[in-house]
């Protein structure tokens, strides 16, 4: 017996019942609703989406839970309290997705498109010098899987490309740091940083003015992660003094993000809905459901989330 635990609307834990079902003909998938008390009792896994850990709990004979999310920082401390392994998603096509969403939009620093469109609103015909993507220093935060892949996207565009993590990495083509010691090194020349971190309390504003001092002046930062990696208020105020250029934000400590936000109408941010890189459905159900069909094989469960690190 699975059940699917969400706080989704009717619409979409349909849609996700509808797929699951589909794909897992030989048991029954149900939502946490849909479920009798005896259905509770002999469900061992769990499939979630932004559960309330009062609905996890009505389930307790859970071996272990699949996450329909790649990020998973608010299901580590639940599910280590209930001692219960946590499987995050891992797919290709979400890699693809963060890859092309981190191109995209280190496109448009790089090419000044924020600025060109400030000067529009000004009617200022004023052509800004050009610069070589070899001469453009990118440096990623985070050397996942998602940030190995955006990474090796950057690099085939021309780009100057770092990264860096905690742990020792090593890519092709790319100059891998990691440690305090290597992220110093990397930041002093960096143009464009990108973070593609997981929020642990390791990350947990990161991204401070510590950070930002090492950076050179004008520098410009893509926050595709979380948004409690970054220090808002260091944010603000080196993107007031010109320290930073300007940054793209794709996620906040807040969300959806309120209406009276000053993230709105501060010009030097890029304001997107969460949207660098969302779960595809199709794919997402289909290794949840292989994932499923192996431990039921075999009896072992996915490399799942390390609750110490907290990814």
């Amino acid at each position: 017996m699975i059940a699917l635990v969400t706080q989704l609307s009717d619409q979409d834990n349909q849609y996700w019942l509808s797929l699951f079902q589909a794909i897992i003909l030989d048991e029954k998938v149900l939502l946490l609703s849909q479920m009798s008390e005896q259905d509770k009792q002999k469900c061992d896994i769990a499939i979630l989406a932004n559960p309330r850990f009062s609905d996890i709990e009505q389930l307790p004979n859970l071996s272990w839970a699949h996450s329909l999310w790649a990020g998973v920082e608010s299901l580590v401390e639940p599910m280590g309290k209930l001692g219960l392994p946590l499987v995050k998603l891992t797919d290709p096509k979400l890699s693809l997705a963060m890859a092309e969403a981190v191109l995209a939009w280190s496109l448009y620093l790089h090419r000044d498109m924020h600025k060109y469109a400030k000067q529009q609103s000004q009617k200022s015909w004023h052509q800004i010098e050009y610069i070589e993507p070899q001469n453009r220093h990118i440096s990623i935060l985070g050397l996942g899987a998602l940030g190995q892949k955006a990474a090796k996207v950057l690099k085939e565009q021309g780009f100057n490309v770092s990264g860096w993590s905690y742990s020792k990495k090593r890519l092709e083509n790319i100059a891998c740091y990691h440690g305090q010691d290597g992220l110093q090194a990397m930041l002093k020349d960096t143009h464009i940083l990108v973070c593609l971190l997981p929020l642990t309390s390791d990350t947990q504003d990161l991204i401070n003015k510590d950070l930002i001092d090492l950076l050179p002046r004008g520098a410009q930062i893509i926050n595709f992660a979380r948004g409690g990696i970054v220090n808002d208020k260091d944010l603000f105020n080196a993107l007031d003094s010109g320290k930073l250029d300007h940054a793209v934000l794709d996620v906040f400590a807040q969300e959806p993000l309120p209406s009276n936000s000053a993230f709105w109408k501060h010009e030097k941010i890029t304001v997107l809905p969460h949207i660098s890189a969302q779960t595809n459905p199709t794919s997402a159900s289909k290794i949840v459901a292989s994932n499923i069909a192996n431990y039921r094989k075999t009896g072992l469960i996915p490399d799942g989330v390390n609750a110490k690190k907290g990814y």
